[in-house]
């Protein structure tokens, strides 16, 4: 997502495409720490990364959230895989599927939900970075002031 901004932007579907070019890249990123890292390193690189991926495509499901609300949901839905962990149901899923091993996990584990507010931190950074506007506060100008 370096480089890019959403300034400029024509709308909604400009926006879905920088998320989907933000999760590919988030994506190549988690393989990377995968291949290249070991041990806790890429454990909890790998949970912050998760993370900032579902936050991704919260942006491409909905592009105009607002950045603490798509972090929210994005660290909200990452703490419910993990306790959903608690039951033994990912676990089970996982023994027969790649896919559910790399979505759900298997096994809860206290410092992974760390690790996900990490990644939405992140996150939440990098898209209010993007939103970011010099000069602008948010809110409508004054007329006359408009006008100096």
């Amino acid at each position: 997502m370096i480089g890019m901004s959403f300034r400029g932007l024509g709308g909604p579907g400009s926006i879905r495409l920088v998320a989907v070019a933000a999760a590919a890249l988030t994506i190549a990123a988690g393989l990377g720490v995968r291949a290249l890292a070991h041990g806790s390193v890429a454990k909890y690189a790998g949970d912050a990364l998760y993370t900032v991926l579902i936050l991704t495509l919260i942006l491409v499901v909905a592009p105009r959230s607002r950045p603490v609300l798509a972090a929210g949901a994005a660290v909200a839905f990452s703490c419910a895989v993990e306790v959903l962990q608690l039951t033994g149901v990912p676990a089970e899923l996982s023994r027969h599927s790649v896919v559910a091993r790399l979505v759900l996990g298997s096994t809860f584990n206290a410092p992974d939900l760390l690790w996900y507010a990490v990644g939405a931190a992140l996150g939440w950074c990098v898209h209010s970075s993007l939103l970011h506007r010099p000069g602008r506060s948010g809110r409508a100008a004054a007329p006359s002031a408009a006008r100096a």
